[in-house]
């Protein structure tokens, strides 16, 4: 009788690797391991080897760069989410892609069940878990870091055991995942938020002092809300995010040390590396401020916040998602133009922004001549503006009930 089948989210990890041998073990069934490529660097053909050697029936791999940026990356761009201002969701953009496409592929060879190398109290297992939920309620969720409970030092013992090669090391306990978007480090010395983080956990950029002397200016072309070209060269989404990645990494830019709160309750402490990330949505947001409304800009803040709330929580395909994408598409429709940014030792500056749809006006803006602006206006505006106070003032504050009330301070020792 033929075993059934499982699609494993495999990347060639500790974690991932182990899970191999583990599920063949625990639940006797066949393991196809899938690996999509999002740009994260590593020699692909090495991973079928080390898959199918490992103890896999067969292994998947997949380009989806192209899809990963055009469909995720860019749509989250434009919409302008920051996980609590400082994380780029790198990870968190890549995971409702690999779900879907491990769905696809489950059907295609008749899986029943689908497993992840995720933690129990991580925020991965959340966004995999929903997504297969949601996509395919059907098939069984296998998730072995979730059930072995094996310490990272028990784990490198059990590979070491079962003959599985493995990167990480007792010494060097890093967990490390990355893609075109971003890389994440989390635990060893950095579960401790008082340690600084060590060089060895960068890879992608030098240390600020390190960095050239000489700044290096680069100018982004955006269409509606998405980069098409750099320094007049139009570029697909992966040569710009890939270029970006170099330069910025080169000049020290895009290191970001993050104390988070993650969606199970807890707080983690992460290091990120995202250059072009952090360039992109700075250069992003300036070309906003010149082309969208006070209204409109403001209230993409709040959708934006929301955004990177949803997708940190795995909910990506929820119906609700795709209404505040609906806005966002319509919101980006006038955000074209040029923005021109400064890399300088860790710094990415904006030193120049321009569009064909700039709400900006040099007449009205002016204090030399050719302004425009109709003074005469401004008493009967400032007049009408504050009515309302004015009056509140007459009827209410005036009558006795101090306007400022002074606050509390409490005296110190020293206080005379």
């Amino acid at each position: 009788m033929a075993r059934e089948k499982v699609i494993l989210a495999y990347s060639g990890g500790l974690d991932t690797s182990v899970a191999v041998k583990w599920i063949n073990e625990k639940y006797d069934m066949d393991v196809i391991t899938y690996t999509c490529d999002l740009g994260q660097g590593r020699e692909l053909d090495t991973i079928k080897e080390k898959a199918i050697k490992t103890g896999a029936v067969e292994a998947i791999i997949e380009d989806v760069r192209n899809l990963f940026v055009d469909c995720f990356v860019w749509p989250a761009l434009m919409t302008g989410t920051m996980y609590e201002g400082k994380y780029p969701l790198a990870t968190a953009l890549g995971r409702p892609l690999i779900a879907h496409r491990m769905v696809e592929f489950a059907k295609e060879h008749g899986a029943t069940a689908v497993a992840h190398g995720c933690t129990g109290k991580g925020n991965d297992q959340v966004r995999f878990d929903v997504a297969f939920n949601t996509l395919a309620p059907d098939l069984k969720i296998i998730a072995p870091v979730r059930e072995w409970r094996f310490t990272r030092t028990q784990e490198i013992e059990y590979a070491q055991e079962h003959g599985i090669e493995v990167d990480a090391t007792k010494e060097n306990i890093f967990s490390i995942d990355q893609n075109l978007w971003g890389r994440s480090v989390e635990a060893g010395v950095l579960e401790n938020p008082w340690n600084a983080p060590p060089e060895a956990a960068y890879n992608w950029t030098v240390p600020p002092e390190e960095a050239p002397d000489t700044p290096l200016e680069i100018e982004i072309e955006f269409e509606q809300g998405r980069p098409i070209a750099l320094d007049g060269k139009e570029m697909d989404g992966v040569s710009i995010i890939e270029h970006l990645n170099k330069v910025g990494g080169e000049h020290g830019v895009g290191r970001i040390d993050h104390v988070e709160n993650r969606l199970v309750g807890i707080k983690s402490r992460e290091i990120y590396e995202a250059p072009a990330a952090m360039i992109l949505h700075e250069a992003h947001r300036e070309l906003e401020f010149l082309t969208l409304s006070r209204q409109a800009q403001r209230f993409k803040t709040y959708v934006a916040q929301t955004c990177a709330d949803i997708i940190y929580d795995g909910l990506w395909y929820s119906p609700f998602h795709q209404d505040l994408m609906g806005f966002v598409e319509k919101n980006q429709r006038f955000v074209s133009g040029h923005t021109r940014i400064k890399l300088y030792k860790g710094n990415y500056v904006v030193t120049g922004r321009k569009s064909p749809h700039s709400l900006y006006s040099e007449e009205l803006a002016t204090y030399e001549e050719g302004d425009s602006f109709p003074h005469e206006a401004a008493v009967a505006f400032i007049r009408i503006h504050g009515m309302a106070l004015k009056t509140q003032a007459q009827q209410q504050l005036l009558k006795g009930e101090p306007i400022v009330r002074p606050a509390r301070i409490m005296p110190t020792k020293d206080a005379k």
